[in-house]
């Protein structure tokens, strides 16, 4: 159904003048005339009785014509939906434990009448989730970047650099330490099952092969929970989790984050977006993870050489 159409119907309809109708609309009367003449034959029903005195509705019309203002809202409520500034945000955190969406999380407390679509992309390669932005049905999204060429119409950024933190039970060897060296991390053997993404994997694989540290990925994953009851529990078992990120257990596990220093180990994000995105919003975020950033980054870090 034309909705210029319908909506010409409703004009002459509510000012019961097809003049009327027009000039609120900015056409001619001939013009809405024959929109009118269209629907009426689109529907094979008589809409108006013409008289001297103007238009008035048939029965017809009248049965029609709540119908046709429901059509109009809807039309104009899927429009808002695809207006930049006016739809969600829509931004890819991967996992709602780690920094991404605690930095998203926080731009929305400091903007909290804004309208955010949080998803996570966790087990979907980077090459789909960047072809995902480039197509408008994502906004943006946080990745490493590793053996990856941003594709045309794209742009980057680096905005985090999560540094890392040991996870160990109280029986582990290096439980009571403040801070642990990397040097110290390579005699015990760190435990990350259930990575099966590129980036990641190709990450502590690069981590492992600069320090000699012995990094498992593999193994199923029943769940963070009982990873963290297994961890707790262990007399060798460790993990490795970001500065940021958010896990709880409890109080029993007694487990232990330890920084990890000399060096301070990074795991190095970028965020991707669309260069011609014009979502008002996106380019508030943006700013707000370029000023996060200069203000938190550091030189005295580690990072692979792909990301430096």
């Amino acid at each position: 159904m034309d909705l210029d159409a319908v909506r010409t119907f409703v004009a002459v309809a509510e000012t019961d003048q097809f003049q009327a109708a027009a000039d609120d609309l900015g056409i001619t009367q001939q013009a809405a005339s024959k929109r009118v003449a269209n629907l009426e034959k689109e529907l094979g029903v008589q809409l108006f009785a013409r008289t001297a005195r103007g238009a008035r509705l048939t029965v017809d019309g009248q049965a029609l014509l709540p119908h046709a203002r429901e059509l109009l809202h809807a039309a104009e409520r899927a429009t808002a939906a695809v207006t930049p500034g006016r739809r969600p945000l829509r931004i890819d955190v991967m996992n709602r434990r780690t920094t991404p969406s605690n930095v998203l999380h926080a731009f929305y407390q400091q903007n909290p009448g804004i309208e955010l679509d949080v998803v996570t992309l966790t087990g979907v390669g980077t090459e789909s989730v960047l072809a995902d932005i480039g197509g408008g049905t994502l906004d943006a999204t946080f990745r490493s970047l590793r053996d990856c060429t941003v594709p045309s119409g794209l742009k980057a950024a680096r905005v985090i650099d999560e540094r890392h933190e040991l996870l160990v039970g109280p029986r582990h060897p290096l439980a009571k330490a403040k801070a642990v060296t990397v040097a110290e991390l390579a005699g015990h053997p760190v435990w990350m099952p259930g990575l099966s993404e590129a980036e990641p994997v190709g990450y502590y694989d690069d981590l492992a092969k600069a320090f000699g540290l012995t990094i498992d990925t593999g193994g199923p994953v029943f769940g963070i929970e009982a990873l963290l009851a297994e961890i707790a529990h262990s007399p060798r078992l460790a993990n490795l989790v970001g500065e940021g990120s958010r896990y709880f257990w409890p109080e029993s596990y007694d487990l232990r984050r330890i920084p990890i220093v000399d060096p301070v180990v990074v795991y190095p994000l970028s965020v991707v977006w669309r260069a011609d995105n014009p979502h008002p919003v996106l380019a508030n975020f943006l700013e707000y993870l370029r000023i996060r950033y200069e203000a938190t980054a550091s030189d005295e870090v580690w990072t692979p050489g792909w990301a430096r």
